[in-house]
């Protein structure tokens, strides 16, 4: 048996976790400039991997066995009291002030502290790329349940991969290809145009990033390097190490969430950058741990889960006070940085670092002493807030509705569902239209009637009887997200022999398919009104994609975005500007001026429009396709 060994405190790691860190905080805050960010988990799982793998290492050489339940404890430890802390502060923030998030907050909670949230947002039906509708403080818990449940089989596979292959290098082997099984079965899984999120939230779909941490400690452990190495070696792994770093770099700011790539082995390759730069790391000879070594990496660093779990409550509650996000959005971006780390800040003062210190074994006798008298004691000063506290999340949670729907949210479904059947009404009726050879003649009654109808819509819609005389007989193609689909009756009713296709939470990355469907079906006219855009931005690829399809023959209108609250809003109506100098074809459809001083034209969350918005609505895509 070995002696036992001091582990070293690898110092550059912090610096390893503030760049992974920033990376998610601002893929969230600046989605349209670092949309790779979302990477930064990945160095995460692998910083994981890597140290839970090295401490078994150590623990098996000087003691020939792993202690499961001590692993077990220590690994709740860290995980489970700043989770707790924050769902339980963020539930009484709910409670108290924005109840419409109360919504499914028992599974919510629960799956969190429980550390299957990631199966539960699957199986509800959440996505985590839906910039739009996926409202939840909560959303980014599902990392810690991935992280959770590797924990709990880890050791247990570590234990029998040692006794079965006894040798470092088959255990590599063998656990790489496990690493690699799951890369493939997320490949096999995943479906182009479609959301990724089971994919991205599976743990089948997700461990390979973690193993792969895993794989290196078996044959790169810590307590085994050297730290006087060759000037050759050394230079080797400084330029290494720093070649990933920059490559891991650029990731955050090109590789988009919205990219095939991803999930056909992009993810494998990234999380190869993310063990190559550790690998280097942790190495004593080499520089770039002292190059990571700083004050300010120490500080973010070591308040990387903090900051992690404080991101999307921030973002959430602070969002929903704020109408106008889009219209500054560098400034309430660094409103929110400033209040995730200053919560950040206070949660590792007053309750991490006095956790440090705490004996877990006395846990019952604590909390009986608070309640011995005195209970209002300048003893206890933190007693009765946090009762209070605890309290207030209890009856949020009891009251907490299941899928419940609002009388504002309940009117915005119940138009939504309704246009949803017109329009699917409306795609049946154009096919069949295409299929059929026969002409049809009116009378004189007919055409009167016809007459009248177009006048009482044309006073309806504030547009001349020649225009909707026009409206009548053209024949166009809608094609949009949940906004276009809050317009398909009045669409329908003005273009009757138009075809309007509109769908919720519709993506432009997945909207090329059903756009060629639409075009073998003989359903994409001549003239084609688009209006994506809301749910996420588009790369140029997926522009080019769709102008592709529509060809140099079609005229197509695009119309932009209105949607004060979500702050992508600027950057996806200058990028359609932009691509309108491009297309000679493209037209955009400006929305965003022709309702900006109309709130009253819509549902509360200021996109969506409401029966007055619809009316506005549909004059605008008159005025703008055909002229009086």
């Amino acid at each position: 048996m070995e002696q036992k060994t001091k582990r070293r405190y690898i110092t550059g790691l912090d610096g390893v976790r503030t760049l992974a860190v920033l990376g998610v905080i601002f893929y969230h805050l600046l989605p349209d400039k670092v949309k790779g960010g979302y990477l930064g988990v990945a160095i995460f799982f692998a910083i994981s991997g890597y140290l839970i793998t090295d401490h078994l290492n150590q623990e098996w050489q000087e003691t020939g066995k792993i202690r499961l339940l001590t692993f077990y404890k220590k690994r709740i430890k860290r995980l489970w009291p700043n989770l707790a802390l924050v769902m339980v502060l963020s539930t009484a923030y709910i409670t108290l002030f924005q109840r419409n998030l109360l919504n499914n907050l028992r599974g919510v909670f629960f799956s969190s502290l429980l550390f299957f949230n990631n199966w539960w947002q699957i199986n509800n039906g959440a996505s985590y790329f839906d910039r739009f509708n996926n409202e939840s403080p909560f959303t980014h818990i599902w990392y810690t349940a991935v992280e959770a449940q590797n924990y709990l089989i880890w050791p247990i596979l570590f234990i029998i991969l040692t006794l079965l292959l006894k040798k470092r290098g088959k255990i590599f082997i063998a656990v790489m290809i496990g690493a690699l099984a799951s890369a493939i079965w997320m490949a096999i899984l995943f479906k182009p145009g479609s959301d990724p999120t089971r994919v991205y939230y599976g743990t089948d779909t997700r461990v390979f990033g973690i193993w792969m941490g895993s794989a290196l400690a078996f044959i790169w452990p810590s307590n085994h390097l050297k730290e006087r190495i060759p000037k050759e070696a050394k230079r080797l792994l400084n330029g290494v190490g720093l070649g990933s770093l920059v490559l891991l770099i650029l990731s955050f700011f090109f590789l988009s969430d919205q990219s095939s790539f991803l999930y056909y082995g992009g993810f494998f390759l990234i999380s190869i950058l993310c063990v190559v730069l550790l690998a280097v790391v942790v190495h004593p000879g080499a520089s770039l741990n002292k190059w990571l070594t700083n004050p300010l990496f120490k500080y973010i660093g070591s308040r990387s889960y903090w900051i992690y779990l404080y991101q999307y409550p921030v973002m959430i509650f602070y969002e929903a006070k704020i109408k106008n996000l889009a219209d500054n959005v560098l400034l309430h971006t660094l409103i929110e940085i400033f209040l995730i780390m200053l919560l950040s800040e206070l949660s590792y003062q007053f309750f991490e670092k006095p956790l440090r210190h705490f004996d877990y074994s006395q846990t019952w006798q604590t909390v009986k002493g608070w309640f011995k008298k005195p209970i209002l004691s300048w003893k206890k000063p933190a007693l009765i807030p946090t009762l209070a506290i605890l309290g207030i999340t209890l009856v949020g949670l009891i009251i907490a509705p299941v899928n419940h729907v609002d009388a504002n949210q309940q009117r915005m479904k119940e138009q939504i569902l309704a246009n949803r059947k017109i329009a699917a009404e409306s795609k049946k009726t154009a096919k069949e239209k295409t299929a059929s050879t026969t002409t049809s003649t009116e009378d004189k009654a007919a055409t009167a009637k016809k007459a009248e109808q177009h006048s009482e819509l044309a006073q309806k819609y504030g547009v001349t009887d020649a225009q909707v005389k026009k409206a009548d007989a053209a024949k166009f193609t809608f094609f949009g997200d949940s906004v276009m689909l809050g317009a398909a009756a009045g669409l329908n009713e003005m273009f009757p022999n138009s075809v309007v296709d509109a769908e919720i939470n519709r993506q432009v990355y997945a909207s090329v398919d059903l756009l060629q469907k639409l075009k073998d079906d003989k359903l994409l006219h001549d003239t084609v009104i688009i209006g994506l855009g809301t749910n996420s931005p588009f790369t140029d690829q997926q522009f080019a994609d769709i102008m592709a399809i529509m060809g140099q023959e079609r005229k197509v209108y695009w119309i932009n975005m209105r949607a004060p609250t979500v702050r992508t809003q600027g950057t996806v109506n200058a990028a359609l500007t932009n691509m309108a100098k491009k297309y000679k074809n493209l037209t955009i459809i400006d929305w965003y001026d022709y309702s900006i001083n109309h709130n009253d034209w819509f549902y509360e969350d200021g996109t969506h429009i409401n029966p007055d918005g619809l009316t506005s609505y549909v004059k605008l895509m008159v005025d703008s396709l055909i002229k009086s």
